[in-house]
């Protein structure tokens, strides 16, 4: 009796473990495998700036980086919204420099590999990026002419070791900018068109080496990528890489029926593309129309590929040169934001809108119609359990 009532148990328990098993066709395990971190190729060239891979500049773009003084009060770097121990971001709705921004802060690790920055790509290199915020008068809320004097006084030696000789800013005004205040604008306007060319080559400059010293912000290996290292090789799972049934699900699902992996696909889980998601917009905030609106502003950036301070030739500005520029699909449409450690940073979306990943899955399960233009997501059948199998897999993406 007693050999029987072990059997039983027996029995029930491999039961148990058989529940819930989920296994993989060939095409899912290709899938999968492309996910992989260890599939990301080596970072490309920046031909656009020649100063990419330079350790000096990176060296100096770390320091401007971390610097308060690069901001018109003395209280604001990009790393206040962009915090090292954070994933280089700051866990707010809206990012939060002089003033309150409209959108939320996104993390860095790979920014490097994107062809398009902010959530609606309104620049087109990562050295453009980089002197945006410091004329955003919400942001770091200074003016190029600031800028450039405070490079020559507090690091002009560094500066010319790397970038070689400083302008004369003798006749520079202390403070002027096509982009501040009235004043500021005026004097710019003021300038001759070499001064003002002295100091956009040197504001450039600022913004190769803050590019060079972010192009070393890469995404950091995880359970879902030893977990796929092991189901491309046959290799039996061990420690963390065992993935529970749950996460095995969600997993599927993310793949499959869910049709995440569509916008979040290849090792760094994006498409590097815009879309409009249906995500509502936020009471009391300035209208936001996305990409639509960022078409302008990147051909009206004198930072641009097609520039005059753009290292290299006009070959590498093929993305500029075939951008879309007007198109339904553009409106309310935003950036595909990398999911690799998203799990730890709440709240989501570009502007903050959703405090969880429940939040994230309700939503697209629900597909809600855009506020403007049309969103490409449509219903999702997903039961409770299927809900927080896809929130279970996300999790392994930044442990």
């Amino acid at each position: 009796m007693r050999r029987i009532a072990r059997f039983a148990v027996l029995m029930a328990m491999a039961v148990l473990a058989g529940c819930g098993k989920t296994d993989f066709s060939d095409a899912e395990k290709k899938t999968i495998a492309s996910l992989a971190l260890n599939t990301l190729p080596a970072l490309k060239t920046d031909t656009t700036n020649r100063f990419a891979d330079v350790p000096a500049a990176a060296a100096l773009g770390s320091t401007l980086f971390f610097d308060l003084g690069m901001s018109r009060d003395g209280t604001v770097s990009c790393s206040t919204c962009h915090k090292i121990d954070r994933q280089f971001q700051d866990d707010l709705p809206q990012a939060v420099g002089v003033g309150r921004t409209n959108r939320r802060t996104m993390a860095l690790a790979g920014v490097a590999r994107d062809p398009w920055f902010f959530w609606d790509g309104r620049r087109d290199s990562l050295w453009a990026q980089a002197v945006t915020p410091l004329e955003n008068p919400l942001e770091q809320a200074g003016n190029r002419a600031a800028y450039v004097h405070y490079i020559k006084a507090r690091f002009g030696d560094r500066y010319e070791r790397i970038f070689g000789p400083l302008p004369d800013l003798s006749t520079v005004p202390a403070n002027a900018s096509p982009l501040g205040t009235d004043a500021e604008r005026a004097t710019w306007n003021a300038m001759s068109d070499q001064q003002r060319d002295a100091v956009n080559r040197v504001f450039a400059n600022i913004g190769k080496a803050i590019a060079a010293f972010e192009r070393s912000i890469e995404p950091a290996q995880t359970r879902f990528d030893r977990f796929a290292l092991d189901l491309a090789t046959g290799a039996e799972a061990k420690g963390d890489a065992v993935f529970s049934s749950e996460e095995m699900l969600g997993l599927k699902l993310f793949i499959g029926k869910a049709k995440c992996v569509t916008c979040h696909n290849g090792p760094r889980f994006t498409d590097n593309g815009f879309h409009n998601t249906g995500v509502p917009p936020v009471a009391g905030l300035p209208p936001d129309r996305g990409r639509v609106d960022a078409v302008g502003q990147v051909e009206a950036d004198p930072f641009n590929c097609f520039g005059a301070y753009r290292d290299g030739d006009v070959s590498a500005c093929g993305e500029l040169r075939f951008v879309v520029k007007d198109a339904p699909e553009l409106v309310r449409a935003y950036k595909t934001p990398s999911l690799r450690g998203a799990a730890t940073r709440p709240p989501y979306m570009h502007a903050g809108q959703f405090s969880s990943l429940d939040a994230v899955v309700a939503h697209y399960a629900k597909a809600a119609p855009s506020v403007e233009g049309t969103s490409e997501v449509h219903p999702l059948q997903l039961s409770d359990r299927e809900r927080a199998a896809l929130v279970a897999f996300l999790k392994t993406l930044a442990e």
